[in-house]
């Protein structure tokens, strides 16, 4: 019962958290959001990270699975310790809408590359801030690493 009501509680929105208001709508906003979603991860903080998904938010994962936004919340207090390094950056905005690519390279705590996974999210702007409403990872190969 606990565990289905931490994972009712995480799929609300944000609430307590001090979400952002008033964000540019521009591809530089995007980019800086990612970087602070990265930097968030590292930390093990699920309330900032909750502030940038959108309610209906959905991954497609590297392995193909789908994860709801209650999903990703949950898993992020038994994250192992290490850190995503962001690169290649694009960010696009039309509007309400935009997307961000990039690679991230996962590194552990010794400092070895663990993974290097292409990201694609979608985002909508809404409440006076992006929110992500879709992602989709690939894993590259160890030749392409």
């Amino acid at each position: 019962m606990t565990t289905v009501l931490f994972a009712l509680l995480l799929s609300l929105p944000a609430i307590a958290a001090d979400c952002p208001k008033n964000q540019p709508k521009t591809g530089a906003a995007l980019i800086t959001l990612e970087n602070s979603w990265a930097d968030a991860l590292s930390r093990k903080d699920a309330d900032t990270v909750a502030c940038m998904l959108a309610t209906e938010f959905e991954e497609a994962d590297v392995d193909g699975s789908l994860h709801t936004r209650a999903e990703n919340l949950a898993k992020i207090p038994n994250r192992k310790p290490g850190v995503n390094h962001l690169s290649e950056m694009r960010a696009y905005v039309d509007g309400n809408f935009g997307y961000a690519r990039g690679l991230a390279t996962l590194v552990d705590a010794s400092g070895k590359v663990v993974a290097r996974v292409r990201f694609t999210d979608v985002f909508t702007y809404r409440d006076g801030r992006w929110q992500a409403l879709a992602g989709h990872e690939s894993l590259l190969s160890e030749a392409s690493r």
